[in-house]
């Protein structure tokens, strides 16, 4: 067996990991994984792929609402929680019999058990089992956090949303990030009384002011109650709190919900009232936290074996992903340092072709495209208008209207397209999208970004009539210059 049990021992077994340990395997090293919770990870399990398929389900009452204006007699009764959530396990066992069988045809061993570093090439499973390697990957990914506050444990974060007993009558979400906005449409779309609590004044920080206003928009239209610049101030169980009017039927018997607030048909813990920074105060089934998400970096061993973290317990890592442990590796949401798991896959392959196959291939962290899975979605690519502003002169080729098909069903739904322009090279820098199809519409432009392709080129692309993305080549003068 040589110096060490593997070549390559993984710890964690979501996209990233099980995509360097199959890799890893097709090139004759013999590789080890260790997964103490389900393959497939945060993406599989607990994120991208649940959370899309609840967005498939969210969207169907406004297809109907769409379908009636088109001539259709069509009806949508009550959505069917349990129904849909069993449908919904099932898929994601299957997902995970997929990635274990990949894993188990590709020569990886794995290990279904907790694992710490206890050596610069040694790790220690669960029960006590010491195993060696001559390079361990770190890809443990990362998981939703509760605020610093008194009562936190009672509010719920992303990963529970998918085991729900059933849909609550009236959810406050706090934070105004791609998660909590997702979830927001998601809940408004499957009939959900929803409000969102955010510190700033606009949802989706850091994304293009310009976009993220017209989502906010739409936002509100869905009848999403959005409070900017508010927080929660305190949270108890409402059955604690008698003496607030809610609970006297006062409040209750105005706002028209009919909701019986004194007892909860959905957790048994009761429905939770809060007081927010405003003076606001509200009784909600559930509180859902999307505050931020930390690495999973606990009880890792990476203090005793010395590897650094930073000020978030993220892996620090250089270029190559490698640590200050030459020997240790991390990629993925651990590292902090782009949260998406398309990005931990590119940055396994990349750690597998420099360490495995002898190629100089650093991390490209230029230039991702990405999507907000709100409705209508957020895709961007590049830079935004803020961000480009702030580098060079730029030009901004921009529109905004109603697309076809809402325009003909009477619905207020607008598209939004933006291409970000360098001045004097006229390359284009960056590109948004705000459609109901933007996040396929940025896969694509995420190409010509990528390989900067300029103004010119993209002029030179014949348009695709009548379609959303025909914009995207027929804008012909900036709306600003700056």
């Amino acid at each position: 067996m040589g110096e060490f049990d593997y070549d390559l021992f993984v710890i964690g077994g979501g996209s990233g990991g099980v995509r360097a340990a199959r890799v890893a395997a097709g090139t004759g090293a013999r590789v080890a994984l260790a997964e103490d919770s389900r393959l497939g990870g945060t993406c599989v399990i607990r994120g991208c792929v649940p959370k899309k398929l609840m967005v498939f389900a969210s969207s169907y009452p406004s297809h109907i609402e769409d379908a009636n204006a088109y001539g259709w007699d069509a009806s949508c009764t009550d959505f069917d929680w349990l129904k849909f959530r069993g449908k919904l396990h099932e898929e994601l066992d299957r997902l995970e019999g997929v990635y274990g069988s990949l894993l188990n045809k590709s020569g990886v061993e794995v290990f279904d058990s907790r694992a710490r570093l206890s050596g610069p090439h040694e790790v220690t499973l669960a029960d006590g089992t010491v195993k060696s390697a001559r390079h361990i990957l770190i890809a443990t990914g990362g998981r939703p956090v509760r605020p610093d506050m008194k009562n936190a444990t009672m509010g719920l974060v992303s990963d529970d949303m998918f085991n729900l007993d059933a849909l609550p009558k009236r959810l406050l979400i706090v934070g105004g990030g791609y998660i909590g906005c997702e979830f927001a449409c998601i809940m408004a779309g499957l009939g959900v009384e929803v409000t969102m609590f955010l510190r700033g004044g606009q949802i989706l920080n850091g994304f293009d002011e310009e976009c993220r206003g017209l989502v906010a928009e739409m936002m509100r239209e869905q009848g999403i109650d959005i409070h900017t610049g508010t927080s929660i101030l305190e949270m108890e169980r409402a059955s604690e709190h008698k003496d607030h009017p809610i609970l006297r039927g006062s409040d209750a018997a105005s706002s028209g919900t009919g909701t019986d607030f004194t007892r909860s048909d959905h957790t048994g813990s009761g429905p939770i009232w809060v007081k927010c920074t405003t003076g606001h105060e509200g009784v909600y089934d559930h509180v859902m936290f999307a505050t931020g998400r930390a690495p999973n970096t606990d009880d890792l061993g990476l203090e005793e074996v010395g590897v650094k973290t930073g000020r978030k317990g993220e892996i620090l890592v250089d270029g190559y992903s490698q640590t200050n442990i030459p020997s240790v590796y991390a990629i993925g949401d651990v590292t902090d340092r782009v949260q998406l798991t398309p990005v931990a896959i590119r940055e396994a392959m990349a750690f597998v072709q420099t360490v495995f196959q002898g190629h100089d291939c650093p991390v490209d962290h230029e230039n991702i495209p990405s999507a907000v899975f709100t409705r209508p979605e957020l895709g961007t690519v590049g830079m935004t208008e803020e961000e480009a502003r702030d580098d060079r002169p730029i030009e901004v080729y921009a529109t905004s209207f109603r697309p076809m098909r809402s325009s003909f069903a009477g619905q207020p739904t607008r598209t939004m397209l933006k291409l970000i322009v360098c001045k004097e090279s006229q390359v284009v820098m960056g590109a948004q999208v705000v459609d109901e199809n933007a996040g396929e519409m940025i896969q694509l432009i995420g190409i010509a970004v990528k390989n900067k392709l300029t103004k010119a080129q993209f002029d030179a692309t014949c348009a695709v009539h009548p379609t959303v993305a025909e914009e995207l080549v027929t804008m012909s003068q900036p709306v600003r210059v700056g």
